[in-house]
């Protein structure tokens, strides 16, 4: 799972992806119940909206506690969009990447085996060359940056080298916010369902070590929607940081 802190970088800029984050929440703000199993929050209309993101992303990003305790498919579901993006001269589904300080990883869960796709795991080298070798046996790019951190910047200028232009990262709340606090976010969307979860336990978009009031992360409103679900779709752009 992570260390304390979880991800390390300078806040600076350097060549990157476009990066949006997309989340789905109760209304009481949280992303799962108290049993952290990848509840299901969306509604069929925002399912769609968020294979639409997919499809148009180069690359999906989550991180550990979301891959290894839900290890996700993140791959397009419509076979619509994926033969769009193949008209397009583009794999069926966008790089599926993780960035875990220890990759635990399932190598026949989801994550390693939907697609096809590229998958690509940041790591640190608290890894295990036993555990690099398994991941790399079974396809997946692994790429170490930190010693006991990983450190995002270089993972996002990695990506870009690597062709990713936009970054749709899907949690959890530990990436979120290490990357809204380095400025490295240029976009985020919440889906907020008519649903209550509770729980002091159960997570939210943004977790952390948290900021004091007086360093809260400001956002600009650029949008909402209400649908007929009873569902809310806002979007945010994050202030530059000062």
């Amino acid at each position: 799972m992570y260390a304390p802190g979880g991800f390390c970088g300078k806040i600076g800029f350097m060549n990157r992806p476009y990066v949006f984050i997309n989340m789905a929440v109760s209304v009481d703000g949280k992303t799962d119940t108290i049993e952290r199993r990848g509840a299901a929050i969306s509604t069929r209309r925002d399912k769609q909206r968020v294979d639409e993101l997919r499809a148009g992303a180069d690359a999906v990003m989550v991180g550990g506690r979301t891959l290894l305790d839900e290890d996700p498919a993140l791959t397009v579901k419509w076979d619509v969009l994926r033969a769009g993006r193949e008209s397009r001269g583009l794999p069926p589904n966008p790089m599926k990447v993780g960035v875990v300080t220890f990759p635990d990883i399932n190598l026949t869960g989801r994550f390693m085996t939907s697609g096809p796709a590229q998958v690509v795991i940041f790591t640190t080298l608290q890894t295990s060359r036993e555990q690099v070798a398994a991941l790399r046996s079974h396809g997946a790019e692994v790429i170490v940056l930190g010693d006991t951190l990983v450190d995002l910047p270089r993972a996002l200028e990695t990506l870009h080298e690597m062709g990713v232009r936009r970054l749709m990262v899907e949690g959890g709340g530990t990436l979120n916010f290490t990357l809204l606090r380095l400025g490295l976010v240029d976009e985020l969307s919440l889906f907020m369902a008519p649903l209550i979860f509770g729980g002091a336990s159960a997570p939210t978009p943004a977790a952390g070590e948290g900021l004091p009031r007086e360093e809260a992360l400001d956002l600009d409103l650029l949008g909402v929607e209400s649908w007929e679900d009873g569902g809310l779709l806002l979007r945010y752009r994050p202030k530059p940081l000062e």
